[in-house]
This record gives structure tokens, C-alpha cells and sequence, in this order.
């Protein structure tokens, strides 16, 4: 019959827990060898590096793209509003009654009028 287990777990050593230091194997001549897990760290950072970089470029024209848009949309909504305005002065400016205002503004007056000019007006408040 084996023998009965304790009911406590067995201690470990605390220094067993932590994972042992790997240290460079030397080759013969005294030279180290590779540690690829440092070279694939490095390799990955570089990848990570250069796809950063081409992102770069398109971020910026994205940005770039989208200010200018708002721009345009605001240039948009003034000329909406000056094209609004200019249509309602052509439709003023289509009625008879504007016709008349604007040939009395420039001194005209209606076949059988008689026109009078008054000088030496005193000047206003």
C-alpha cells in the first residue's frame, strides 16, 4: 500500500518559483549565442515602427481631407445665403412699383409731370 499524503501540499522553495535566468550559451571561441526571443522583440518593435509610419501619411491627408471639407461646407452655406438674398432683391426689383422707385432716385420723372427742384434747404437735426 503506498504510503498516506500529508494533508498540507508540500513547501516549495521560493527561489524555484521564479523562473531561472537564461544565460547565453558560448559557442567555442568564446563567442555568445543568439537570443533570437530578443531579436524577434526587436524585429517585432521595427514592424510595429514602419506600420506606423506608413499610417502616418494617410492620417494626416484623412485630416487634411476633413478640414477642408468643413470649410467648403461653410463657404457653401454663405453663398446659399447670398444667392437667397440676391433672388429676393431680383424679385423686389421685378415689381413696377421698384421700377418707379429707382427712376425717381435718379431724377426722372413720368411724361406730364413737372419737375421742381428746391435749393437751400436747411440741413437736418
Amino acid at each position: 500500500m503506498p504510503p498516506a499524503r500529508s494533508a498540507r501540499a508540500p513547501r516549495r522553495d521560493p527561489a524555484a518559483r521564479r523562473p531561472a535566468r537564461v544565460r547565453p550559451r558560448v559557442l567555442a571561441g568564446g563567442a555568445a549565442a543568439i537570443r533570437w526571443d530578443r531579436v524577434s522583440r526587436v524585429a517585432l518593435l521595427f514592424v510595429l515602427l514602419v506600420l506606423v509610419y506608413l499610417y502616418a501619411g494617410p492620417a494626416r491627408s484623412y485630416w487634411t481631407t476633413v478640414h477642408e471639407a468643413k470649410q467648403r461646407r461653410a463657404e457653401v452655406a454663405v453663398l446659399k445665403r447670398e444667392n437667397a438674398r440676391l433672388r429676393a432683391r431680383r424679385d423686389a426689383l421685378r415689381e413696377q412699383s421698384a421700377l418707379r422707385r429707382e427712376a425717381r432716385r435718379l431724377g426722372m420723372v413720368e411724361p406730364g409731370e413737372r419737375p421742381y427742384v428746391i435749393e437751400h434747404l436747411p440741413k437736418g437735426p
